[in-house]
């Protein structure tokens, strides 16, 4: 039975398009894991979150589940109650 790491190294290799695919699709899940996680220590409820970053609470559960991916200006707006920032590093 194949891993995902295995699914994703195989299909890295197919096209250019499908590895950037899967690099951004890991880098959301990564940062969508961080605020989960925060939000979690923090015992805020998607409800009570949403509340405090002017969403409804159907955007921070879309988001949560990776159904969308948000714009910067709706991360940062999820990030800055939290106590979290957004960072770009070279790769």
């Amino acid at each position: 039975m194949k891993t995902w790491n295995d699914f994703k190294n195989e299909a890295k290799t197919i096209s250019p398009e499908i590895k950037r695919d899967i690099e951004e699709m890991e880098i959301l899940a990564s940062i969508v894991s961080v605020i989960i996680e925060r939000r979690n220590e923090l015992g805020y409820s998607q409800r009570e979150l949403a509340a405090i970053c002017g969403l409804p609470q159907s955007s921070i559960a879309r988001i949560e589940s990776c159904t969308v991916s948000p714009n910067i200006e709706t991360l940062l707006r999820i990030m800055k109650p939290l106590g979290l920032t957004l960072s770009a590093i070279a790769v």
